[in-house]
């Protein structure tokens, strides 16, 4: 039986607990008395895959079957979350693989011939071919990419978007063109957490600049309390009005898809165990990861850990209209992630490890290790936040500035020129963002190479909008001081010097929390 998630308080008898820091981890004492919040093992996994995703399709939910409702001539678009999940990548074959296959066979069975495969990428970097083949499958891939009916969303390619109207609140609903026109829009996700899919998918993930900044935004991102709660999230409200007049214009067919905790395979699963639970063979196995990566070069250690590939098992799958489909999705997260918390802490620690949504297949730079912790690790909560208001965060990555100027060119001068200026979200956007969103040559690379749009780094810095509202200190253990300064934040070589840091702010004995993850988890503090 799959054993809940719970939180353990540190006592004497506790050993060393693994603290994941970039491309590598490390073993630390944390005071008695610290909480710590494990998430739950992974939840019993659909014994046929192949039989889940055709039941679902079969039976989708307020909708009739997917085969009921294609017809011959008919326009079809399927659309696909990309590699920002799930994280790490999933080992061949990925799950939209096999449902897209599946699709494509009920609509040669019905007789539909125009049929386009496009990746989501909102403003996000265009895929590989080796990418987009992982996913999609090398059958998939043969029979679509030459033709070019499988291709990246190009959210600049203004004669290929179509603008559906504005919502009651003012925001311009403008998505891809091929989509928008289709008689019947597919959509196959990957909820990797509760923020991910509903109207989120095809309302960002198929959208323009010009409708994203109406939610990525500084205003709106500091009022999503939590982003992993959309019914508390102003980001997903704009999203869900979004999405629902993107429905009274296009038919949607929604496929989504959740996954169970197993991020890590051989030899690093061992780094799921809880740690008291480590045989002799897994103490060895984690001290000779520690003292290889601490003596490989910096490029082996990044190959080590993403040329990764996980194990994952398909928890579920559910077909049909948007939002009982994403309801029910929830659901199931829920059950693999929540963990229930008693009360928040004066301090919240948290371990960034090497993968977040924006460094695939590249590396972690300052503010997506910024973006990773004090975005998507703060805002795993339901309820309150593991830490109080005027609290502190210790976390811990290198913060090397390692930036690669193919996927992430804009956010070398964003770190140079923006935050050198101010790092305050509210006055960042109104000041630089119009400029780097429609800088010729940002958005050239974009278009053409494998970069992230121009905006992105914005977009990550308002992420952690509700991060630095809430808190009264940041500090990095083991962070590169200046990129620590430059962000704002402050840098410790160990915890013990975090903790006396944060004194100031918490007292000399404060309450600790500490998040042990990966795997995912989603605290819900009462």
């Amino acid at each position: 039986m799959t054993r809940p998630g719970f939180v353990l308080e540190v006592d004497d008898r506790t050993p060393p607990l693994l603290v994941h820091e970039g491309l590598g981890f490390r073993l630390e004492e944390f005071p008695q008395g610290t909480r710590v919040v494990y998430p739950p093992e992974s939840l019993p996994t659909v014994p046929d895959v192949d039989e889940a995703i055709r039941e679902a399709l079969e039976r989708p939910v307020d909708s009739e079957p997917l085969r009921e409702l294609m017809f011959p001539g008919m326009r079809l678009t399927i659309a696909f979350d990309d590699l920002s999940l799930p994280l790490p990548t999933m080992k061949a074959p990925d799950i939209r693989g096999r449902i897209i296959e599946q699709v494509l066979t009920i609509a040669a069975e019905k007789g539909v011939d125009d049929v386009e495969i496009i990746a989501a990428l909102a403003l996000h970097r265009r895929m590989t071919d080796a990418e987009m083949k992982h996913i999609v499958g090398e059958r998939v891939f043969r029979s679509f990419a030459p033709s070019g009916k499988l291709y990246n969303h190009d959210a600049e390619d203004r004669a290929n978007l179509e603008h559906l109207g504005v919502t009651e609140k003012g925001e311009d609903v403008e998505i891809n063109r091929r989509a928008a026109t289709s008689d019947l829009l597919i959509y196959v996700n990957v909820n990797l957490v509760a923020m991910d899919g509903g109207h989120k998918s095809v309302g960002i993930g198929l959208a323009s600049y010009k409708s994203i900044k109406h939610h990525h935004n500084a205003k709106t991102m500091v009022h999503s309390r939590s982003f992993m709660d959309h019914k508390h999230s102003e980001m997903h409200s704009s999203a869900w009005r979004m999405g629902r007049l993107i429905g009274e214009n296009v038919k949607v067919f929604q496929i989504e898809t959740t996954l169970d905790n197993e991020v890590f395979g051989r030899p690093y699963d061992t780094l799921l165990k809880r740690e008291w639970e480590w045989s002799l063979r897994d103490q060895a196995t984690v001290l000779g990861l520690r003292r290889g990566l601490a003596v490989a070069p910096q490029k082996m250690r990044h190959k080590m850990f993403h040329d990764l590939r996980s194990n994952y098992g398909l928890t579920g799958i559910t077909a049909g209209a948007v939002e009982p489909v994403h309801e029910l999705t929830v659901q199931r997260v829920h059950q693999q992630q929540r963990v229930k918390v008693e009360g928040q802490s004066d301090v919240m620690v948290m371990g960034v490890p090497y993968l977040g949504p924006y460094n695939v297949n590249s590396t972690m730079n300052p503010i997506l290790a910024a973006c990773m912790g004090l975005g998507y690790y703060f805002n795993s909560y339901l309820r309150r936040p593991v830490v109080r208001e005027g609290g502190v965060a210790i976390l811990y990555h290198p913060l090397d500035e390692g930036f690669n100027t193919l996927t992430h060119p804009s956010y070398v001068d964003f770190y140079e020129e923006v935050l050198a200026d101010t790092t305050d979200p509210a006055l960042i956007g109104p000041k630089f963002e119009e400029q780097f969103a429609t800088d010729p040559w940002y958005v050239h690379l974009y278009r053409t190479s494998n970069a992230y749009h121009g905006v992105h780094p914005f977009y990550m810095w308002y992420w952690i909008a509700h991060a630095l509202d809430h808190l009264g200190d940041v500090i990095w253990v083991g962070g590169n001081p200046k990129a620590a300064a430059r962000m704002g934040f402050r840098s410790a070589t160990t915890l013990r010097d975090a903790l006396e840091m944060a004194s100031s702010t918490v007292g000399p004995s404060p309450s600790i929390t500490y998040l042990r993850n990966p795997p995912h988890l989603l605290a819900d503090v009462r």
